[in-house]
């Protein structure tokens, strides 16, 4: 379906597939970040037909909180078996459970990802770890290179970043240390939905407006889960939802629409204002650089 796509959205996908061959070409022990969110979706896809008529040709890996929507899990089992590709599950219950992680009761355990990602790059010794992040997300998204260098313990340091020129990508990796990459890093919110369009790429269904039983917290809109329980005067109601972004159920909010096709959600995308990310996930709302602290911490 690669002729529907419209001009802007083929050069990025050309882009995206030209990093993901420079990634098999530099790097011994890749891996492919995989939430179940639209951008990973649209990730591995890319990867699909960077490596076509072969499989792809590393892991992909996912970091479960154990705090995961029902859905995304169902569409992660789905594709992984479509593409037969091995999946390597990092588990941040399973630190938790052996001790070497602790968990705060009543909070998000969005940042015991960081613990659990470091844990599974030294066991099975990745050297570039392929993600879905966006300049236009955050902040300190925008700062990101495209193969973004990170130290023995996965920290980033803004300042110890290399030039890309030209495209030019250089895929040497510090003694102990580990690259990012980000081949999405040019394209919108925008892009993704158009590229879904034209690509006819599945996604978690929680993508899409449905009934769901939430609360209002903080300014959004929280699924009632065995995770989030309202509190005080919170009230449960039915309401008609849509999700932007998906990530811990604790920490990711809905948004209220009634965008039940892509057509529906990129009509939808051209009327906000309001980023992905800001409406909707209240990790990034902690403070002005929560974000960049965690990046600097190891963070995807």
């Amino acid at each position: 379906m690669t002729a529907l796509i419209r001009p802007a959205i083929a050069a990025l996908q050309d882009e995206s597939i030209y990093i993901l061959r420079e990634v098999l070409a530099g790097f011994e022990r890749p891996a492919l970040l995989f939430s179940g969110g639209k951008d990973s979706a649209v990730l591995l896809r890319l990867a699909e037909k960077a490596y076509w008529p072969g499989r792809i040709p590393f892991p992909v890996v996912h970091v479960d909180t154990g705090h995961n929507f029902p859905e995304v899990l169902e569409f992660r089992d789905k594709r992984i078996a479509e593409l037969d590709v091995e999946l390597v599950v990092a588990s941040v219950q399973e630190l938790i459970d052996t001790g070497q992680i602790t968990e705060r009761p009543g909070h998000s355990r969005n940042r015991l990802q960081t613990a659990a990602l470091r844990d599974v790059i030294q066991r099975h010794r990745f050297d570039a770890l392929l993600g879905g992040a966006r300049r236009d997300e955050e902040k300190a998204r925008a700062k990101e290179r495209v193969f973004s260098v990170r130290d023995e313990f996965g920290g980033w340091d803004p300042r110890a970043q290399r030039p890309e020129l030209w495209d030019l990508y250089n895929p040497h990796v510090p003694s102990g240390g580990h690259m990012r990459v980000f081949p999405l890093s040019n394209w919108t919110e925008r892009d993704i939905w158009a590229f879904i369009a034209a690509d006819g790429i599945d996604l978690p269904s929680i993508y899409y407006a449905h009934e769901r039983e939430v609360f209002e917290r903080d300014g959004a809109l929280f699924a009632l889960t065995p995770w989030t329980q309202p509190k005080g005067s919170e009230q449960v109601r039915v309401e008609q939802v849509r999700y932007r972004t998906v990530g811990d159920a604790t920490c990711t909010g809905a948004v209220r629409s009634r965008a039940r096709t892509v057509d529906d959600v990129l009509t939808e995308l051209a009327s906000t204002r309001i980023t992905e990310r800001g409406a909707t996930r209240v990790d990034d709302q902690a403070s002005e650089a929560a974000m960049e602290d965690r990046k600097r911490e190891g963070y995807f």
